[in-house]
């Protein structure tokens, strides 16, 4: 399947990494993009607004992604061709001062998450569709105080593994792309930010990674070029990881 005339989810999707993966399916002419939100009505609605100029018909799903009243507003929005799972939450600070809320947020949110909306979506998805999950550096690597969320991420890529396995008989691809240091609104949750950005910069194409950047390897593994890579997770990082 095509993106163009699809139906595609973005958890996420009203700012930052999941807003530029919306409006870059809306230009590759998704008929319908569903765009999951938690809090800010006026960002979603921004991008909301942003998609219908770029002729797709915007859903607004808000709520938390693992909740039963979400999960059952996805399962009515018809079959998918692409379903993106960018939404990320989690605690920031060190492994030992961290709690069992904190583990079960965290996971739940980033991993378990993208488990629970494929077994309400694949059922209807048809062949040729996409199913991609966002990850981060700090799956393989040692971010401070990134020892959850990075746990999380690892547990994600291991289930897109699974799941490109189990779905390929379906003709349904399931991927991963791994974003370096991106400057949005979720950096102002580490204290460590302007650092942060500054390593992110010092990778060998010498600038940040982009939102559009992200979207755009989103947008090629949602597409029929990518149709024989599965369960692989797309780094993105201007070659930030290679460096010793």
């Amino acid at each position: 399947m095509r993106v163009a005339g699809a139906t595609a989810l973005v958890t996420g999707g009203s700012r930052g990494i999941g807003k530029a993966i919306a409006l870059r399916l809306a230009r590759e002419g998704a008929a319908r993009v569903a765009i999951g939100y938690f809090r800010s009505d006026a960002a979603a609605e921004e991008t909301a607004e942003e998609l219908r100029g770029l002729g797709a018909e915007p859903i607004l799903v808000r709520g938390n992604v693992t909740s039963t009243r979400v999960l059952e507003q996805v399962g009515a929005l018809g079959p998918l061709g692409v379903l993106v799972h960018n939404a990320a939450s989690g605690v920031i600070r060190p492994a030992l001062e961290t709690d069992e809320r904190h583990w079960d947020w965290t996971l739940g949110a980033n991993a378990r998450a993208l488990l629970a909306l494929a077994r309400v979506a694949v059922p209807s998805m048809p062949p040729g569709s996409s199913i991609v999950g966002i990850s981060s550096l700090g799956s393989t690597r040692v971010l401070n105080d990134y020892a959850l969320v990075g746990t999380s991420k690892a547990a994600l890529e291991a289930l897109v593994r699974y799941l490109a396995v189990e779905l390929a008989p379906q003709g349904i691809r399931v991927n991963a792309v791994s974003a370096g240091i991106v400057e949005t609104g979720a950096l102002d949750h580490f204290p460590n930010r302007e650092a942060m950005l500054e390593m992110g910069a010092r990778n060998p194409a010498g600038r940040l990674v982009a939102p559009e950047d992200v979207a755009d390897a989103v947008a090629f593994l949602c597409s029929p070029a990518a149709d024989m890579i599965r369960g692989h997770t797309l780094v993105v990082d201007g070659g930030w990881s290679l460096l010793a």
